[in-house]
């Protein structure tokens, strides 16, 4: 299944897409609850099919059961009084997660950009955070304020986890990702690089790019061996498959669950590959109106235009 979430005339929902139409699951859910004459259908509804991705990520295998249900009763009720399918031109598709409680980014976890940056492998993952005023979707515009000059793209294979997790064994870590989505941690390089500590270029407001939707993990259930390309105005930047990663889905699940607990709606983005602007000569920095496109295969295409902000 593919979730997402969409705001209709100012309120936004969770959603399922399905081709070219969205599925509004709280409501379909509610719908289907009271067809059946469930006295607490609105009750229940909340309780199992929220219209929040948080709060649905809660809810687990049963929850994403149950909206299955609601799928099938709203495709085949699609003329019900109150909307349940809606076209995609109808609505905005937003990032599928758009308030993750925690959001981990990984550093050097790819080897050819480990190399293109001249470094060594790392023994342990480099972990850094991006936090979730970062987080737009894809039709929102990239922002690009005054406050830098070196605005950089990094193609990301993200996933979200769905169950809460501690001290995770490897061996069973992908039992608590949800899904998987495509990602874009732009960073502003020379803010990133004023310091020892990368925070600051990377928690700018609107710099993590993400969906346009989440593919659950019950759909893909490998997350190795996906090609990864991006792409501006056009022209290919970045190019990988998540086989090169050197610390894996399962093996970054169990090392961040023995440092943090993990929540459902949590976010890890899991690094990038060579190609980045920072590494170029000469260095070209993304600029307003430059178009940038992330695919990954099984999984999606994101494409967002940098937007420069004046006197913000």
């Amino acid at each position: 299944m593919k979730l997402a979430t969409f705001t209709h005339n100012g309120v936004t929902r969770i959603a399922a897409l399905e081709g070219e139409k969205v599925v509004d699951l709280h409501a379909s859910f509610k719908a289907k609850l009271e067809s059946e004459g469930k006295i607490r259908a609105a009750q229940i509804a909340e309780a199992y099919v929220p219209a929040d991705m948080n709060g649905f990520l809660q809810g687990g295998s049963e929850s994403l059961s149950y909206a299955k249900e609601a799928v099938a009763y709203a495709l085949e009720n699609s003329d019900s009084e109150v909307p349940l399918v809606f076209e995609t031109s109808q609505v905005k598709i937003g990032a599928p997660v758009p308030k993750p409680g925690k959001i981990f980014a990984v550093g050097h976890n790819y080897r050819e950009h480990i190399l293109e940056m001249g470094r060594e492998l790392p023994s342990h993952p480099v972990v850094f955070a991006k936090f979730n005023n970062t987080v737009i979707g894809p039709q929102d515009d990239i922002p690009f304020y005054p406050i830098s000059e070196q605005l950089d793209y990094e193609a990301e294979f993200a996933f979200v986890i769905g169950k809460r997790a501690k001290n995770v064994p490897e061996e069973n870590a992908l039992d608590y990702v949800a899904g998987y989505a495509v990602a874009n941690d732009v960073t502003y390089r020379d803010l990133q690089r004023r310091t020892l500590q990368w925070l600051q270029g990377k928690t700018v407001d609107g710099s993590l790019p993400m969906g346009p939707w989440m593919v659950t993990s019950d759909e893909l259930t490998d997350p190795s061996g996906l090609e990864m390309v991006l792409t501006v105005n056009g022209e290919e930047r970045q190019r990988t498959n998540t086989a090169n990663q050197v610390f894996s889905v399962p093996y970054l699940v169990s090392f961040l669950s023995s440092i943090a607990t993990l929540e459902p709606g949590d976010v890890v983005i899991t690094g990038t590959p060579g190609g980045v602007i920072q590494a170029m000569d000469p260095q070209v920095w993304l600029k307003d109106g430059d178009v940038v496109r992330v695919e990954i295969d099984k999984v999606g295409v994101l494409e967002n235009k940098v937007r420069s902000v004046k006197g913000e």
